[in-house]
């Protein structure tokens, strides 16, 4: 399909914009929920194997758990993070303490305590103040190891940072951080995105390739092929978002991610990399 056909048919799902910030009481659990929620938002490679509440997906079953938590008892505080272990982990998410995405999470939770504890005062929203745009934002996340997601390729570092464009972007569409800037953000490449562009026409996938996901064969994360996925899903939507003209690559990933929850895409493998990047 042509990339100026695709980018027309997107331009009903992205007038979505910023929020109002909530009020100053809110403000802390709403930036709270953003940091923690996207600091365990990965585990898609692990999917099949977590216990899935009905009608959710995995992230969905993650996120309903966190949400249930912080509505309960409120967001962790820092010290409560930098305690937290696979167990009391799974014990929020209503899955199995040996999974090995609870140790991970746990570990990326602790980080994130640590990084509030020591650089912001023990406030999820000083890490909010401390940047002067939605891209120092997301690199201000990208520095911490509960966000890290870089690869190479061919010797090269491509950093994604998907996780950490995430929560700069979530902070900023819930009325948190200044949008002027949203713009300036990338495509957050996971295995969602590349699968729908594949299956709408807009990639094309080595034939091997396709015959390796529809098998259901996880790829090794970092491997040139799994590389080569994310980054030319980043490219797509950058040229999806030339063509369209009024809009972010934000706003392009929102509108293909809720396409995928479609019959359609869900019906067909997608590609798994069992991984802390998505």
């Amino acid at each position: 399909m042509r990339i100026e056909e695709y980018a027309r048919d997107l331009a009903e799902p992205e007038a979505e914009g910023p929020a109002e910030a909530p009020s100053a009481e809110s403000a802390e659990a709403v930036a709270a929920y953003a940091i923690c929620m996207n600091a365990i938002n990965f585990g898609s490679g692990w999917w099949p194997t977590i216990h899935k509440r009905p009608g959710l997906s995995g992230y969905g079953t993650m996120a309903a758990g966190l949400e249930e938590r912080f509505e309960a008892e409120g967001p962790w505080q820092p010290e409560q993070l930098r305690a937290l272990d696979a167990v009391a982990v799974a014990g929020v998410l209503d899955q199995d303490p040996e999974h090995p995405l609870m140790a991970q999470f746990a570990a990326a939770l602790r980080d994130v305590g640590e990084h509030l504890a020591e650089e912001h005062g023990g406030r999820y929203l000083g890490v909010v103040e401390a940047a002067d745009s939605i891209p120092t934002l997301a690199a201000t996340f990208a520095g911490w190891d509960s966000f890290a997601d870089v690869s190479t390729y061919e010797g090269r570092r491509v950093p994604f940072f998907k996780r950490a464009q995430i929560a700069a972007a979530d902070l900023a569409l819930t009325g948190i951080a200044p949008a002027a800037d949203l713009d300036r953000l990338t495509l957050f490449a996971d295995n969602l995105v590349p699968h729908v562009l594949r299956l709408d026409g807009v990639l094309e996938f080595d034939d091997d390739l396709v015959a390796r996901i529809e098998a259901e064969q996880p790829l090794v994360h970092g491997a040139p092929e799994e590389v080569e996925i994310r980054a030319c899903a980043v490219h797509a939507v950058e040229l999806l978002v030339a063509a369209h003209g009024a809009t972010t690559a934000t706003a392009v990933d929102n509108a293909l991610w809720h396409r995928g929850a479609g019959a359609r895409y869900k019906a067909r493998p997608r590609h798994r990399a069992p991984c802390t990047a998505y």
